[in-house]
């Protein structure tokens, strides 16, 4: 799991693969000889040995300076998105499927080209693999179609909205496959008795992903309940910070706790950074960041900040209408064996609004976008804790843009959202 959420990501692998596979084409292609009576003689090309050499040499010096040119174009996109967007976002444009592709082609046809060049001797006559170097030549118009769609794709990658819409639909997708489509409600596990045993982190890093078919096994075998009290996107230090807790049904710790912390560890995912396969707040984090850095004074575009609240509050409707908190597998029997930590509704909507309330309440524009979200997620939830939730982000929302905003007329448009959305459902 970890290997290929690495391999996912790794910018070489692609190219890699691409050069190993345009060097086994071009090593069968060059032992095919086409007769001078066949319907492919077109397709061959035509010229002698010396002119095939110089067209496979002017080729691959060509794609060393389009590759150098591709890097470099990668590169500053890297920087742009790091110091204009947020540098959590470095990875998304790594993890980009088009780049890796127009790189790998740009490699494949280096490496087809150059290892032509020990095939195609200038004093061979005309015995040489034509078929081989039109490949070639085929490669090269194939690379100078991804120069076109690369630049043409790189530009329009570096969008604000393009940015904005690859996060919100890859958290979306997180939350789609990671919480339930059940009554909007905020679910506690059970609490863990005083001799419970606790089972430290094997290793220092975030919580990427948890997947507790293993220990839901293990936990039955043994008629224990196993608590991993870390959540997906906490931070663990090895061999201090608590995984989880575990004790047997029957009092006491389970009978078999190595057995149980091993398939713990296989279960829970550690790794140096954080990702968006099942940590939704990840992806809320990575759009709040752009709108704190359009709110920074350096910036100053609030209207970015407020296309970021557009785009939250499509993914705070989405949760409020789940399940949410500790996901609780039972086994065949029905009993609870294995309980999976999670944020309420009440984390998310503060995440989506605390730090962005508190960097943009003095412009009425964003405090209206901020309200315009908390009515989305009013709507969207029937819970009373959560309805309390969204009332108090209202009132924090109304208090900062009374004591932030000047002008008095600036403040009636807030105010009035503000009375819309609190009375009569989520008055105090």
């Amino acid at each position: 799991m970890a290997l290929g959420e690495y391999l996912h990501g790794a910018l070489w692998v692609l190219p890699g693969a691409a050069a190993a596979l345009a060097l086994v084409a071009g090593g069968v292609l060059s032992r095919v000889r086409i007769p001078p009576d066949s319907a492919l003689q077109p397709l061959v090309f035509a010229g002698t040995a010396d002119d095939a050499r110089q067209a496979l040499i002017t080729i691959a010096s060509t794609i060393v300076t389009v590759i150098a040119l591709v890097l470099g174009l990668t590169i500053v996109t890297l920087q742009l998105a790091s110091t204009q967007f947020s540098p959590r976002l470095l990875r998304n444009f790594l993890r980009d499927r088009p780049n890796q592709v127009v790189l790998a082609t740009f490699v494949a046809t280096f490496a087809y080209s150059t290892a032509g060049l020990y095939t195609v001797r200038a004093e061979g006559g005309a015995d040489f693999p034509r078929l081989a170097v039109s490949g070639a030549v085929a490669l090269i118009f194939l690379s100078l179609g991804m120069l076109v769609f690369f630049v043409h794709h790189i530009v329009h990658s570096i969008k604000i909205d393009t940015v904005m819409i690859r996060v919100a639909e890859a958290a979306d997708r997180a939350v789609r496959a990671y919480t339930r489509e059940a009554p909007g409600t905020d679910r506690s596990g059970p609490a863990p008795p005083p001799d419970a045993l606790v089972l430290a982190a094997p290793r220092s890093g975030y919580v990427q992903t948890v997947h507790p078919g293993p220990l839901l096994e293990s936990a039955a075998s043994q008629d224990a309940v196993v608590v991993i009290a870390a959540r997906v996107g906490d931070h663990l230090v090895a061999g201090t910070a608590p995984l989880a807790l575990a004790w047997s049904r029957r009092g006491g710790p389970p009978e078999d706790a190595a057995a149980l912390a091993r398939a713990l560890h296989h279960a829970v995912q550690i790794g140096p950074e954080r990702t968006l396969r099942q940590d939704v707040m990840f992806g809320l984090r990575q759009l709040v960041d752009i709108a704190l850095r359009a709110l920074s004074p350096a910036i100053n575009d609030p209207y970015t900040g407020v296309q970021v609240l557009d785009r939250l509050s499509v993914l705070i409707g989405a949760l409020g209408g789940r399940a949410l908190g500790d996901d609780a597998l039972t086994d065949g029997a029905g009993e609870t064996r294995v309980v999976v930590a999670g944020p309420a509704f009440a984390e998310y909507l503060d995440l989506a609004c605390g730090q962005i309330r508190r960097y943009g309440a003095g412009e009425p524009a964003v405090c209206l976008a901020l309200l315009r979200l908390l009515t989305t997620a009013a709507a969207s939830v029937t819970d009373e804790r959560r309805r309390a939730a969204v009332g108090d982000q209202a009132r924090l929302v109304l208090a900062d843009a009374e004591s932030r905003i000047a002008r008095p007329a600036d403040r009636l448009p807030v105010r009035e959202a503000a009375a819309r959305l609190m009375s009569p459902r989520l008055a105090a």
